[in-house]
């Protein structure tokens, strides 16, 4: 909870007066007064400066009720109640499973709850792996650990004190992670079962690690199971860890980054078979009643995996664990969960509040799993088979991807350029008839679809056919087909932003019912998220997020041409579009659906400069910049909201807030901008796809020709509205890309909905325009304005 002293609430409910006393650090006294704009009444500014103090000063009291009861209760501990087991085993994915092989394993697959875990740490450098120390590092903290240098370091081995133990290094380990970017508390969760008059034991050096309190000593440490007392009763926590896994990829020779290679089959199936060996001997020690928690706590092997994660006994909410699936709060997705849950379900199980530092949430029981534990392991394995596929194909798919988009923008501008030859026909005579337009329009459509289709290709389960790759490509063409053919089966093909409109529709519509509904297609789909990297689980990722906003803005474009076409009034159109814009907002930031904080303020810009030119209204900056205030006011109280809730209820959302109070915002915005400097200047190709398609835009498709108006121009003409949903879009994409750690991805995916559905309807009006001869002058562009009441 959070921690506030009287003297800080005292200094955010100081009077009126001391705020205005106070001087400006920026700024010298007067200085914002002579700033103001000449056409700002004394009087106006005086009411306005008298209402700012007052808002501050409410704000202050506002927090200070908020946040006394916490300061209340902050340091009140209860003593542990139950007794948890929490067993780690480096490397374990559920294809190690086997009924013979690990029948104790197999007991708890049967009797308690399970899912894939996702043990994203900090990686070592140039490899995007957790290990082994990484792993019980983040257990012990309950937020993301790593190690300095390259490579996986070995385990070290705790020093004997009494019955207890020292981790040697533990100093340096600790001091590290204020360099990782996470600033992970480690020795959290043993500190805290400490200091709550819990007793702790841990057997083996991995478990040292996790259970160890902040200065890295251990009450009780054994080696081995065996070697714990017969009466285990005394002890609330109690950490296995089980390194046979671990041990024999140590063994293997190193790559040029310090990572051992691969195991065998059969080393690693003996190794699983120890390790099983060693959790059945504890097991059958254990008092009754004991919550135990089985997680494959790090990688061991070259590529991250997803791992296992099983639960029995008694669980945080009073229930049971019993068979069928397991989530969490920090995944919203059945059969999910994540190695900082591993830590959050360790507390409360033991009926201690989870500490701010532990971003994890426990685990709870979810929906049902399949009958038998043969075909519970078969399901998890094959979620970490589409991880696994996804990371083969990723790479390759974007590079067929912008591949494909460059040749058919150079296909294009050639088209457009062959209308113009001054040696044929009169050129929209031409250009009605051409085959090469009717074919460069199909294809735009198709192109325009791709986006969406690449979401929608999860309803298929491709990664699990013989050639997945291909197999991929297939479904998203034969998706983005459908979706062609339903934007030229209506008596809407003909109309100039037909085919945009469905599918721009079809884009915004099918994400907002994802999101709304789990985000399940966006879970290892390959413009998605993937669990095992642990970037995002639920709600609106931003690529995704650049596709909705995109098709949402495009698509109101189109319905408010069609609207405006049979004669509804333009206000009546705006309000039409505003409301299911705003709830298009609205779910993109809601904390229960698309959770996305800084896709809100972006989509708030875009869709606010799309209805004003579709009123007829001029964009100005400072429009713009009082839209973007609206918009970071609008996220700010979502999140706001989201951190009233009770902590383990809370999305990313409300934890930024609760880091802004303990200020640790900064390592988090730091942390951001630098992806999103990595990935702008790392991911050439997606700026190279961006800087073509913007090209494409404004120099091919919107370039006045001597043969007639711009293809884009002439779009304008017959359907005005897309300029106004063009540009917001634009502008959505330009402010997403600023202000998001995905950096060019979106923009670039923006780009790939918006310009060939622009393309597809620009050639669509060359078709149905009027014919020219070679010496007509250029039309000018039509402009968006509201019409003389």
């Amino acid at each position: 909870m959070p921690h506030v002293t009287f003297r800080a609430l005292a200094g955010l409910v100081r009077p009126a007066a001391a705020w205005s006393a106070a001087p400006d650090p920026v700024r010298p006294a007067g200085a914002w007064r002579a700033a103001a704009p000449d056409f700002v009444r004394p009087a106006a500014w005086s009411a306005a400066n008298r209402a700012w103090r007052a808002l501050t000063a409410l704000l202050g009291i506002v927090l200070a009720v908020l946040l006394l009861p916490a300061a209340a209760h902050a340091g009140s501990l209860t003593a542990p109640q139950g007794r948890v087991a929490l067993i780690g085993v480096p490397g374990l994915e559920w294809s190690d499973l086997d009924q013979t092989r690990t029948p104790h394993l197999w007991k708890l697959v049967a009797e308690g709850a399970s899912a894939s875990l996702s043990t994203r740490a900090v990686p070592p450098p140039d490899r995007g792996i957790t290990c082994p120390v990484s792993g019980w590092l983040t257990v012990s903290a309950g937020q993301r650990a790593g190690t300095p240098g390259k490579g996986c370091p070995a385990v070290p081995a705790p020093r004997p004190d009494g019955e207890g133990a020292t981790v040697p290094g533990w100093a340096e380990l600790a001091a590290h992670q204020s360099e990782t970017g996470y600033d992970a508390r480690v020795g959290a969760l043993g500190q805290l079962v400490a200091d709550a008059g819990g007793q702790v034991a841990a057997i083996g050096p991995g478990a040292a690690l996790a259970a160890a309190d902040k200065a890295g000593n251990i009450a009780k440490y054994v080696d081995n199971p065996e070697s714990l007392p017969d009466d285990l009763t005394p002890y609330h926590l109690i950490v296995l860890d089980a390194p046979e896994l671990a041990t024999a990829w140590a063994g293997r020779p190193l790559d040029e980054y310090g990572v051992p290679a691969s195991m065998p089959a059969a080393t690693r199936m003996a190794a699983v078979a120890e390790a099983d060996h060693r959790i059945g001997t504890l097991l059958t020690r254990l008092p009754a009643g004991t919550t135990v928690l089985v997680a494959g706590v790090s990688d061991v092997t070259p590529n991250a995996h997803l791992h296992v994660a099983l639960a029995t006994g008694p669980s945080p909410d009073g229930g049971t664990y019993r068979h069928g699936h397991l989530t969490a709060m920090s995944t919203r997705q059945d059969a999910l969960v994540t190695i900082t849950d591993l830590t959050a379900t360790a507390i409360t199980a033991l009926g201690l509040d989870v500490p701010r530092e532990v971003v994890g949430r426990p685990w709870r029981s979810d929906g049902p799993a399949p009958a038998t534990p043969a075909e519970t392991v078969e399901e998890l394995a094959d979620g970490d088979l589409a991880s696994q596929v996804l990371r083969e194909v990723r790479g390759p798919f974007f590079a067929v991807f912008v591949t494909v988009q460059l040749i058919f923008y150079v296909f294009a501008a050639l088209a457009l350029r062959r209308r113009r030859d001054p040696a044929s026909s009169p050129v929209q005579e031409a250009a009605s008839t051409s085959r090469l337009l009717g074919t460069v329009q199909v294809v735009a459509v198709v192109s325009g679809s791709i986006a969406v289709s690449t979401f929608l290709a999860q309803l298929v389960p491709w990664w699990s056919l013989p050639a997945p790759m291909l197999a991929l490509i297939v479904t998203i063409l034969v998706i983005a087909g459908l979706i062609s053919a339903l934007a030229f089966a209506g008596p809407w093909r003909g109309h100039v932003l037909g085919p945009l409109t469905v599918v721009a529709g079809v884009t915004s519509v099918a994400l907002l019912l994802d999101v709304m509904t789990g985000s399940t297609l966006q879970v290892n789909a390959v413009t998605g998220y993937e669990p095992v990297t642990g970037g995002r689980f639920y709600g609106f990722s931003n690529i995704a997020f650049a596709v909705y906003a995109t098709g949402t803005i495009l698509g109101l474009a189109g319905v408010a041409q069609w609207l405006l076409g049979r004669g509804v009034r333009r206000l009546a159109v705006v309000l039409s579009c505003g409301a299911y814009g705003a709830l298009a907002i609205f779910a993109d930031g809601w904390p229960s659906w698309g959770a996305d904080f800084g896709g809100v303020p972006a989509f708030v810009i875009g869709l606010a400069g799309f209805l004003i030119m579709l009123y007829g209204g001029r964009v100005s900056l400072v429009k713009l910049l009082l839209v973007a205030l609206a918009g970071t006011v609008l996220i700010g109280g979502i999140a706001v909201f989201d951190w009233l809730r009770p902590a383990i209820q809370r999305t990313h959302l409300g934890n930024f807030v609760q880091q802004i109070i303990d200020g640790q915002a900064w390592t988090v915005i730091t942390r951001k901008f630098g992806a999103m400097i990595g990935v702008t200047v790392g991911n050439w190709s997606l700026t190279l796809l961006s800087l073509v398609a913007i090209a494409f835009l404004f120099l091919v498709l919107d370039r006045p020709s001597r043969w007639g108006a711009s293809a884009l121009g002439q779009a304008y003409a017959a359907a005005p509205t897309l300029r106004a949903g063009l540009l917001g879009a634009l502008t959505c994409a330009f402010v997403g890309f600023l202000i998001n750690d995905s950096g060019i991805a979106i923009p670039a995916m923006a780009l790939t909905v918006a310009v060939p559905l622009a393309l597809a309807a620009s050639v669509r009006a060359l078709r149905l325009a009027k014919p020219t001869t070679p010496g007509q002058s250029s039309a000018p562009t039509a402009p968006t304005e509201r019409p003389e009441p």
